[in-house]
């Protein structure tokens, strides 16, 4: 039988969603929380795979047991009391048995959080830019995202992916409360590619590339054309989206 979880994380002290050889993941701390619980070895499935440091307001994750779970709500009690502060079990849903928490999903969205004041309460959570940024042209160009399907240049190099292609439906700013925050959904996204969008981004808001020298860089297909990586802790995945409901008990 196969659940959906939904969760959320800090991602700071892991070293990102996916298992790593030598360091600690929250795939590898929900697995072994799952598997003492289930007393049965169990994979568990994400709905993408954040890098280091980068958190999850929602993520979705997908496992399969052989018997049903009797009590949803003990056993999310249990599960939390064993995988720490720093991730929540928010929710489990039985689905069927083809459902699939990656391939299933049609879109994600990502924010990106940025605050222009020294605030000793964002440090972990939002990146603290030390200079003006011009957020109407910083607009103007990331409109301009949802008219490309091919995202090379904003791609990790050398990765193993089939196709660099996405769909992105929605990319802006906006102000709320002393902070910036950039929203963009896609139907997917490659390896470290909001953090390459909102560094080249943030290069026309300070005036040194004009919008359409954005959309050049995107057009050259050339990593080494964007701007830099931004820092992952002031980035969050926010939301998926399945094409079939899902009604999870909390």
């Amino acid at each position: 039988m196969r659940y959906f979880l939904r969760l959320a994380y800090c991602g700071t002290p892991f070293h990102g969603w996916q298992i790593q050889p030598h360091d600690v993941s929250v795939q590898e701390t929900l697995e072994k929380a799952l598997s003492t619980a289930l007393r049965t070895p169990i994979a568990l499935t994400g709905a993408g795979r954040t890098d280091t440091g980068v958190h999850a307001a929602t993520m979705i994750a997908h496992f399969d047991v052989e018997q049903p779970i009797a009590d949803a709500h003990k056993f999310l009690r249990q599960i939390n009391a064993m995988v720490g502060y720093d991730i929540a079990v928010q929710g489990i849903c039985p689905v069927h048995d083809d459902a699939h928490a990656r391939f299933d999903a049609v879109s994600r969205t990502y924010k990106y959080y940025l605050h222009t004041e020294k605030n000793p309460f964002l440090g972990q959570v939002s990146w603290h830019c030390h200079y003006a940024l011009n957020f109407e042209q910083m607009n103007l160009a990331a409109q301009q995202l949802l008219q490309y399907i091919d995202f090379t240049s904003f791609s990790k190099l050398h990765t193993d992916v089939k196709t660099n292609n996405c769909r992105i439906t929605h990319a802006r700013w906006e102000q709320e409360g002393n902070q910036w925050v950039f929203t963009i959904t896609a139907d997917r996204f490659l390896r470290n590619m909001v953090r390459a969008i909102v560094g080249t981004l943030v290069e026309v808001g300070r005036g040194r590339i004009t919008v359409q020298d954005f959309c050049r860089i995107i057009e050259r297909k050339d990593r080494c054309s964007a701007g830099q990586s931004m820092p992952g802790h002031a980035l969050f995945l926010h939301d998926i989206r399945y094409p079939y409901p899902l009604e999870f008990t909390n």
